[in-house]
């Protein structure tokens, strides 16, 4: 039998062609067909890579595309605010985002592109970590591209690898965990922990979600036959403490701030009411975000693979990767909301179990045959919904209006909502505009530049690391922006004598409206002082 390095079994071609030759011409000539036959295979399979890695190419030039075109969400530009004030922690997450954006920015300055360039780059490590893990574990190049086209097709990678968010920083070290437990598995030397540990350190010091990929790894670990023997050394200990060492800004700030960011993000942990529609809404997230056909293919290669299975070397660390977030989410969902970016750590697990049930026999069951359909439709499927999502994104397509989610995440048709807010500060010579939104504020901030302070008033904690605002700055005349007066209005009323209206100013996208920004002038600021300069 002749070992495989791609999918195609060579022994078969080997067993027709030498059939007991009884002359030496005729056993040269068998071998020398043999070989051609398996280089003509070669051929054959290094053409199919080559083509996987053309539409990951083709993926990745879209997402960089649409990245230096797309406004910022208002989270990108909230987290842009917190790279303008380095610390060590912020208050719904760890500070790596923060240090990215800042990175990004003294290369390609205050620029879109600039706040996502790491971001980005971190896809790019991400996709050669997914690969080189397949191409690891299956000794396979082609189901390595494979996984690696299968995680880059999904809208969930295509969504949240483009932006700067720690989403994108958690899911490439969640690809170079992977990765690390590869070569480790394979080469069975001790020094990959410390490399895993700083995978692991990477994602917990980018998201608090990233513990879910702690968990995986200390179930892999105790649980598995291929893991538990390390429990026996000294370097799944070492690597723990590069986990912690890379984690530990974050405990210093937390402990220097009243744990609030701890208390912030974990406290969600409880329950609350139950609410089952909320299940349903998280299950079709993920059936969007994962295109339906990949999912089915994830499934059958998740039942496959345990992190007790007896062949547990083969894909046992990828199945625990996702078994702690798919116990978890769907309970959560039962009594809260789950973000559908939530669970975007998985998505590189989700690939290489994929990418198994790509190669695998099928069988006549009716689970047979949904895996082999799903085969089929795996891609063009993927390939529909991102058609779609970024047909939005680039031209909206669609009309949706206030109901189109991207417009309304990012700040699509708001560079003109931003020059119009500048320029009558700019008239009314206010001293500052105020908010009572981190969003509007984070948006004002990036794309008006104005000429007077942006100062968020009703959610300081979130700009901690940001000068406080002066007492002189809020007793002057301010322009107050809100797009939602009928909900935030009454905390400005509280603080504030005067208050007169300034006009409105839509958001639209092709003419259709998205939603609308008041203007307020406002003077009288009496009580504490409140609020910061983000």
């Amino acid at each position: 039998m002749v070992r495989r390095f791609d999918d195609t079994d060579y022994s078969g071609d080997l067993r027709g062609v030498v059939r007991a030759p009884t002359r030496t011409g005729d056993l040269a000539g068998a071998i020398e067909l043999g070989h051609a036959s398996i280089a003509h295979r070669s051929r054959i399979s290094d053409v199919t890579t080559a083509s996987l890695f053309l539409a990951i190419a083709i993926l990745t030039l879209l997402r960089f595309i649409l990245a230096a075109s797309l406004p910022l969400s208002f989270d990108e530009s909230y987290y842009w605010l917190w790279s303008k004030h380095l610390a060590l922690g912020y208050y719904e997450h760890p500070a790596l985002i923060a240090l990215a954006i800042r990175a990004g920015t003294l290369i390609f300055d205050d620029t879109q592109f600039g706040v996502r360039f790491v971001p980005l780059t971190a896809s790019l490590v991400a996709s050669w970590a997914v690969w080189r893990s397949a191409a690891v574990w299956f000794s396979s190049e082609r189901l390595g591209a494979s996984a690696c086209l299968l995680f880059n097709a999904t809208l969930m990678i295509a969504a949240e690898t483009m932006g700067a968010t720690p989403d994108a920083l958690l899911i490439a070290a969640a690809a170079l965990l992977l990765w690390t437990v590869a070569k480790l598995d394979s080469t069975q030397d001790g020094r990959w922990w410390l490399a895993a540990g700083a995978a692991a350190g990477i994602a917990i010091a980018a998201k608090y979600t990233g513990f879910f990929l702690c968990c995986s790894l200390a179930l892999w670990l105790c649980a598995s036959p291929a893991g538990r023997p390390w429990l026996r050394t000294i370097w799944p200990y070492a690597g723990a403490s590069i986990a912690l060492a890379l984690f530990a800004p974050t405990i210093i700030w937390n402990a220097t701030h009243g744990f609030v960011s701890f208390q912030f993000q974990f406290g969600r942990l409880g329950v609350s009411h139950p609410n089952a529609p909320y299940l349903l809404e998280f299950l079709d997230g993920q059936i969007a975000l994962a295109s339906p056909c990949i999912l089915v293919l994830a499934a059958f290669g998740l039942v496959r693979n345990s992190p007790l299975a007896k062949p547990a070397r083969l894909l046992g660390f990828a199945a625990a990767n996702v078994w702690p977030a798919l116990l978890y989410f769907p309970f959560h969902s039962l009594h809260d909301r789950v973000q559908g970016n939530w669970p975007c750590f998985v998505y590189p697990a989700v690939a290489l179990l994929a990418a198994q049930a790509l190669s695998g026999l099928c069988g006549n069951t009716l689970s047979g045959k949904v895996v082999q359909v799903s085969r089929i439709l795996a891609l063009p499927v993927a390939a529909a919904i991102l058609t779609v999502a970024y047909a939005q994104a680039f031209f909206g397509v669609l009309p949706l209006g206030r109901r189109d989610p991207i417009a309304r995440m990012t700040a699509i048709g708001f560079r003109p909502v931003a020059e119009r807010i500048s320029m009558q500060a700019l008239n009314g010579h206010v001293g500052a505009i105020i908010t009572t939104n981190y969003a509007t504020a984070s948006w004002i901030a990036f794309y008006a530049a104005p000429s007077v302070p942006v100062v968020e008033l009703a959610s300081g904690c979130r700009f901690s690391s940001s000068p406080h605002v002066t007492p002189a700055l809020l007793r002057g005349r301010l322009l107050y922006v809100t797009p939602a007066p009928e909900r935030e209005m009454i905390q400005v009323r509280d603080h504030f004598f005067r208050i007169a209206f300034a006009g409105k100013i839509p958001r639209t996208r092709n003419g259709i409206a998205i939603d609308a920004y008041y203007l307020y002038t406002v003077s009288g600021y009496h009580g504490a002082v409140a609020g910061r300069v983000p």
